[in-house]
């Protein structure tokens, strides 16, 4: 971090390189649960639910590149060794030892709400105290919650068709 920008910063910078070090480590383990469902997936709506996790794998890698480049400009080192990513982060990967669709969303639907909690723990830890740091985190942020959404759709799509189905399957006018 240049000299002026450290003297107006009013953050931790160590406890600052450790949070985003974690954050880091959980985009990419979160850039990998996405990729590995969709391979994996099967059952109903699996072509654009497969999309949206492909789309989401695409912006958790961004997610990871803009911290990783937050780091350096902070003057730290982003994790080196992926081994590490697991014992820094909170926010967990959770292998698909289940490869139905919905369950893969609602394993990555609880993987975005940690997201979402981490991003804001970042954004009232450099409110007002680094700018940089707090519009990078707000802007992931944002995008953390339109997964969230996209997650809870699918799951609210997914559950209404179960139900119409079930609904119509006891309509005698049916038959």
């Amino acid at each position: 971090m240049g000299e002026m920008a450290q003297k107006i910063s009013k953050v931790d910078h160590d406890e600052l390189l450790k949070v985003l070090n974690e954050a880091l480590s959980e985009e990419w383990l979160a850039y990998y649960q996405y990729w590995v469902g969709a391979l994996v997936a099967k059952g109903p709506m699996r072509p654009s639910i497969v999309e949206e996790f492909m789309e989401h794998a695409r912006e958790e890698y961004d997610h990871a590149n803009k911290l990783g480049k937050r780091i350096i400009e902070l003057g730290g080192t982003p994790v080196l060794d992926p081994k590490e990513w697991t014992s820094l982060a909170r926010c967990r990967y959770d292998a698909p030892e289940n490869d139905w669709i919905m369950e893969l969303v609602k394993q990555n639907l609880v993987a975005e709400r940690c997201a979402i909690a981490r991003y804001q723990q970042i954004c009232e830890m450099t409110f007002g105290k680094d700018y940089e740091t707090f519009k990078v985190s707000a802007k992931i942020l944002k995008e953390e919650i339109e997964h969230e959404q996209e997650m809870e759709d699918f799951l609210a799509d997914y559950n209404a068709a179960v139900d119409h189905a079930g609904e119509k399957a006891e309509d005698p006018a049916v038959h």
